[in-house]
Formats: C-alpha cells, structure tokens, sequence
C-alpha cells in the first residue's frame, strides 16, 4: 500500500469521524476533506471540488429549488394533508403503505435511478411533522426503497453489465435469463421490505422539521399561489422530472432542465432569489458535492485494484461459493461507494470473482449477477448521492442512520447471494 493510499484512507476516515461526532456542521467535513486531500498532494484541486461542476450535483441543487417551489402549492397541501390522515388512522400502516407505493414506482425507473429518488426524496421532505408518523419513521424506510423495484421488470443496465462483465472474464457464456436475472433482484426487494418492517422499531420517533414548527399552526398552512403560478409550477416540476428521466438519451442537456425550471420559478416570483439560493446551496447539496471530491480522490490512488487482488488472492482456490460471492458482494458495494465510480468497481471486482469461479470448475453466473447487483447497494455509509441525501433529508445523527442501514445492508446481501445462487446453481 502507498502513502497515498493510507493518507487518503486516513482523511475518510477523519471525515466520518467528524460526521459521527458531529464536530462540525453538516455538510462542513467532506469539505474538509477535500481540503485536506489537496493540502497532502493526494489529489490536485479540480478532482477535490470536482464534485461542485458534477452534472448530477447541479441537477440535484437545482431540483431542491423547485421542491421547495412546489410546497408553496395547493397540491402538496392536499399530499401533507393525506399523509397527516393515513397517521392519524394508524402510523405503522402509513409506513407501511409510503414505502410500498416508493417501491412499485422505482418498476418503472429501474434500480438506482439518480431522478427518481431524487424526486421521491425530495417530496418526502413536503411530509409535515405528526407524532403518530414522524419523518424520522418516514424517511430512510421510504427513501430507500426507490433503490429496491418491487416488479423488477426495468433491469437492463444491471443486466447488459452482468453479460459483459461475464465476456470480459473470459468466461464463454454469452446468455442469461432475463427472467431469472429479475426474479434475483427481486428476492432483494423483497428483502428489503423484510428489513423495512422490523427497521420501524429502530428510526427515530422525533421531529425533523428545519424549524421548530407548532403542530397545530403547521395545520394552518395557507396556499395562495395565483392560479396560473400554481400551475406553472407545475409545469417546471414536470419538465424538470422528465429532464432528469431523459438524460441518458439527450445527455448533458437532460441536467439542465432542472435549472431552467428553477429559472422560471425565479422569474414568476414563486421563489425569491434568497430563497433559491437558500436551497441550491443548502447543507446536503455541500454534502454530496464534497463527497465525490473524496471519493475520486481514494479511486486516483489505485486503491480498488490493490483491495481487489490482494483478497482475491487471501480466498485462494478452496473456498465456499456462497462466502466468495457475498465477500466480492461486500467489497463491490463498499468500494463503489467510496470511489462514487460503481460500474467502474463492478468491472473491477466481477471478473476477479468469475475468474475464481472459473478455476474451482463452478458456473460463474451467480457471481456476475450478485456482484453487478451489489454495486447498488452500499448505503451505510452517507458518502454517496441516496444515502446522503437520506441522512442530510432526515437529518439523522449518524449512530441513528446506522442503526437502520448496517442491518439493512447485510441482510440486503445475504438475500442477493442466495438469489443468485438459487436462480443460477454453481
């Protein structure tokens, strides 16, 4: 291991520390971090605060401006209303419900989609506060489940991933079922919802509101946007969500809509300038810019290839095929999150684990699939888009965020690999 790579652990290290002790603001230790990442010549300033011009950032700014457009508006009353109902008749089935009704959305945009649960976080936030259902309950169950398609019939990324990663290894399998790739990532799912229903007992029961707000006066909430405003804002939100959902067909111009939108929110006068810089600068955005400004930095050391050969070489020749697919599974998700690059971890890590296979005699079909799929479901750690938009949104203290997603995150894999090694038998 370089020095490079030990003092670019180390800063991460100090940066989680700082989130979990809460020291500084938050939002204030990634940029910390990369700091320091310049300051020790692990990275040169434009990767450091690379993540600030990342296109995803800029659609994620932009689009808080218009969330925060949208609760001014008759139809978010009318949500904050119904969900304040669903409570009042019985909070654990209002949970159950918001975080099933996230799940059958994300079918149609597939696993890991950056607009949906950017979207579907972003509306979670317009939750007002009930002690019967407070967002704290609300946040991390429904926001995760954006990542987890309860009829997973969108999954071609994952899949086209799994068949070249499989040709790339050298392997000679040039075929996978569909089908059973999807019932895979459907035991996941399903998992998940296992976890989200025990996890309940574990979020926090508190308020999460940015401010202190009376319950009773928060009920009081009067929207009186003039119609056409109303509907023009509307109109942006709509553009801006179809944007973000068109992007990997009309590219960078797809981030952009977003910030025309939040443009048009400005010039009608539905937001105030402050107001929107309020929102496109707000703590979770310095959060997740500042994040991928660390994570490029520990990907530029070579960390990921180091980690990958020296445990491909540590399991050997004689190992469980269950314990070899779930230990690429760990490595996979946790690497991709710190490195922020998971199809670059998932080619870094699945032909290691295909090769491997290859050599005991085993059919390599469940590790491709089960390290493919693993590369979307880190999230323990707040340091990439979802997760940290959970924990900024929820405004979790990290020991509460853990207490949700290490047990989440575990059960998650051990669910995938013995998906995988059901549907495709070694």
């Amino acid at each position: 291991m370089t020095i490079p790579m030990i003092i670019a652990i180390a800063i991460t290290v100090f940066m989680i520390i700082l989130i979990m002790t809460e020291k500084l603001p938050f939002g204030a230790p990634p940029i910390l971090a990369c700091l320091l990442m310049v300051l020790f010549g692990i990275t040169d300033i434009k990767t450091a605060f690379g993540g600030f011009s990342n296109a995803t950032i800029i659609m994620l700014a932009s689009f808080m401006a218009i969330v925060a457009a949208l609760q001014k508006t008759s139809l978010i009353g009318t949500f904050r209303k119904t969900i304040l109902n669903m409570a009042n008749k019985g909070g654990f089935k209002a949970y159950i419900l918001l975080f099933i009704i996230v799940m059958l959305a994300s079918s149609i945009f597939g696993t890991g989609s950056t607009a949906f649960y950017v979207l579907t976080l972003g509306i979670l936030s317009t939750i007002q506060y009930t002690d019967k259902l407070p967002r704290g309950k609300v946040i991390a169950a429904a926001g995760f489940a954006a990542n987890h398609p309860l009829i997973p019939v969108n999954v071609t990324l994952q899949y086209g991933i799994v068949i070249a990663v499989l040709g790339a290894a050298g392997s000679g399998i040039t075929s996978v079922s569909l089908a059973k790739f999807s019932i895979v990532n459907l035991i996941l799912s399903l998992a998940y919802v296992v976890w989200a229903l025990i996890g309940y007992k574990v979020l926090p029961n508190k308020n999460v509101e940015d401010t202190e707000i009376d319950a009773n006066k928060s009920k009081e909430t009067v929207y009186d946007l003039p119609k056409w405003k109303e509907n023009t804002t509307y109109a942006a939100f709509i553009a801006a969500v179809v944007g973000m959902i068109l992007q990997s067909k009309v590219g960078d111009a797809g981030y952009m809509i977003p910030g025309l939108s939040a443009c048009l929110i400005l010039a009608i006068g539905v937001l105030n300038f402050d107001e929107i810089r309020n929102n496109i600068g707000a703590p979770i955005i310095l959060m997740s810019a500042g994040v991928i400004g660390v994570a490029d930095a520990l990907g530029s050391t070579g960390l990921t290839a180091l980690v990958g050969e020296t445990v491909a070489n540590m399991l050997g020749t004689n190992i469980n095929p269950f314990i070899l697919i779930f230990v690429f599974c760990m490595l996979t998700s946790v690497l991709a999150t710190l490195t922020g690059s998971t199809i670059g971890t998932v080619y870094v890590f699945a032909p290691m684990a295909i090769a491997t296979c290859m050599s005991l005699g085993l059919n390599p079909t469940a590790a491709a699939a089960a390290i493919v799929v693993s590369g979307w479901n880190g999230h323990f750690l707040p340091i990439d888009g979802m997760p940290a938009m959970v924990m900024g949104i929820g405004k979790y203290k990290l020991i509460e965020f853990w207490k949700y997603t290490i047990p989440m995150y575990f059960i998650r894999l051990l669910a995938l690999t013995a998906g995988a090694l059901l549907l495709f038998p070694m």
